[in-house]
């Protein structure tokens, strides 16, 4: 794999760290800005919103600019973004920056895909993009424990000073590595060209059996820490080294779907939702036992995440062509839309539904749903190559 490869995996690296850490920050945000500590769990929807919200934004004013002048200026406003933060003199201003932290987020990993994929040879694709999202695997493995570390030693604003750090170094490293490229072609450029893309059926159902297969994730990961203390019987303290092994999982699912995607997409990707689902479904007789629960919370991050690189590639093939880029960074959107709704998801689970116990029991029977559409997609698809085959051969009734 081309060093450029793994100038995007730093960039992927610092953004997995911010948006992850404020997780374990919260008790000392809340206490330092005077705010409850469910407004400060707000700070982590108003990322995931920044994130869907800008995709749109970021995609209809930079369709005429070369991808690596993109990805730098994306890492410009990342580093901006953490340094406001390190600065936020009270909770709003925190919220603002965070949101705009997230305009970065689904533009680089979007056009991060399209630089991956177009480094390497047509049958490592989806292990390029594997290897681009693996910075952000090691940031939930390496980066957010570090930063949790830091920001409850030295103070929550040390945390996004260090990560500003981080934006710099990704920054420098991309601008050295990545190669240069020239602006997109006039079709690609045009802003109603690109967004036409977003009307195609086949780049919809994609970007819905995306949001789908996500809803179930994030509805069990949201409140894995209440389930293993709670139901299993950990202590607090036990939390973090069962995360260690959550995030291992993910590194070895990450690659495992990308390699096995580049070798046949739509099994890999139909698969790794059953995956995930069968794990989710498990983890409900699982999470009652201590060791099977640590088995789980591992199997739960390899399936999470080897769906990530064959959804991503499916998008990128339905969006063959002009607006490739948007669509994309669309489908990052919808990764996060997906985390934002399974979040509310499980909270209904536990306060007006069956409960804690229950939620990764309703978390397992939506990415069945997410199954659901992406057959729709390919029996839809099957249909439309069906009616245009006669009309290929027809012979010339002039004849």
């Amino acid at each position: 794999m081309p060093l450029a490869l793994y100038a995007l995996t730093a960039g992927a690296f610092g953004i997995g760290v911010t948006e992850f850490v404020i997780m374990g920050l919260l008790l000392e945000v809340s206490a330092d800005l005077g705010v409850s500590i469910s407004s400060a769990g707000l700070l982590i929807s108003g990322y995931a919103l920044g994130v869907v919200a800008g995709a749109p934004l970021l995609g209809a004013f930079t369709g005429k600019w070369s991808r690596k002048t993109l990805l730098m200026s994306l890492m410009v406003v990342f580093t901006i973004g953490n340094l406001a933060c390190a600065l936020a003199p009270d909770y709003w201003t925190l919220m603002a920056a965070r949101v705009l932290t997230a305009f970065a987020h689904a533009s680089f990993f979007g056009v991060g895909s399209v630089v991956a994929t177009g480094l390497v040879a047509p049958n490592r694709k989806a292990s390029a993009i594997a290897i681009m999202f693996t910075g952000l695997t090691v940031a939930n493995i390496l980066g957010v424990p570090f930063g949790t570390w830091l920001g409850q030693a030295f103070g929550w604003r040390s945390t996004f000073w260090a990560v500003t750090l981080i934006g710099i170094a990704a920054l420098a490293v991309i601008a050295l590595l990545v190669p240069r490229d020239e602006p997109a072609a006039d079709e690609e450029a045009d802003t109603g060209g690109a967004l036409a893309v977003l009307s195609r059926r086949p780049v919809l159902l994609g970007l819905l059996t995306t949001v789908l297969s996500w809803v179930g994730v994030f509805a069990a990961f949201t409140y894995i820490a209440p389930i293993l203390t709670r139901i299993t019987g950990f202590s607090d303290a036990a939390v973090s080294p069962i995360l260690l092994v959550f995030g291992g999982g993910l590194v070895v699912g990450n690659l495992l779907g990308g390699k096995l995607a580049d070798r046949r997409l739509v099994p890999t990707m139909l698969g790794s939702l059953v995956a995930l689902s069968a794990v989710l479904l498990a983890m409900t007789f699982a999470i009652h036992d201590q060791v099977l629960a640590v088995a789980a919370i591992g199997l739960f991050g390899a399936a999470a995440f080897a769906t990530v690189a064959p959804l991503q590639m499916w998008v990128l093939q339905k969006a063959e062509g002009a607006g490739q880029g948007l669509a994309s960074s669309f489908n990052i959107a919808a990764f996060n839309l997906g985390n934002a709704i399974g979040a509310g998801l499980g909270g209904l689970v536990i306060d007006h539904g069956p409960g804690l116990g229950s939620v990764t029991w309703i978390a397992g029977l939506v990415p069945l749903a997410a199954l659901a559409v992406a057959f729709l997609a390919l029996r839809l698809e099957k249909r439309d190559g069906e009616r245009l085959a006669p009309a290929a051969v027809c012979p010339d009734p002039a004849e």
